[in-house]
């Protein structure tokens, strides 16, 4: 890309903006305009997928409200977004969540990962070593 063009994005960047990846659930604070006045609303829900980069980069949220699926794609460097919060990282292995439009209920949940911690293997029968 240009170098004028990237230094003009640059400009526009935010620089607040947590590290989260697609399975993280996470809490969007949008700012919504009515009649002249200004108030944030938050969209809580699992990131999807995450598309393209620098100033035109986008993720998508999808959260189940009143029984019905709700996918909102949100510029990630966009002025309406006051500030965005992880909730909990997910444990996926997918780039792309859009199989969870096919799921219903508990199929939808994604197992939780935690930082700094090892899966220790399932307890089971143990093997004694013999000499």
């Amino acid at each position: 890309m240009d170098k004028r063009i990237q230094m003009i994005e640059a400009l526009h960047l935010k620089k607040d903006i947590p590290k989260f990846n697609v399975g993280d659930t996470v809490e969007v604070q949008v700012k919504i305009v009515e009649e002249g006045k200004t108030r944030l609303q938050a969209f809580e829900g699992i990131v999807i997928a995450r598309k393209g980069s620098g100033l035109r980069e986008t993720f998508t949220v999808r959260k189940v409200s009143y029984g019905e699926g709700v996918e909102r794609v949100f510029p990630l460097h966009s002025p309406s977004i006051e500030r965005i919060t992880v909730t909990k990282k997910g444990d996926v292995r997918r780039a792309k969540l859009y199989y969870l439009e096919r799921k219903v209920g508990k199929e939808t949940r994604i197992e939780e990962r935690f930082e700094g911690t090892e899966k220790t293997p399932p307890p089971g029968p143990r093997e004694e070593v013999k000499e």
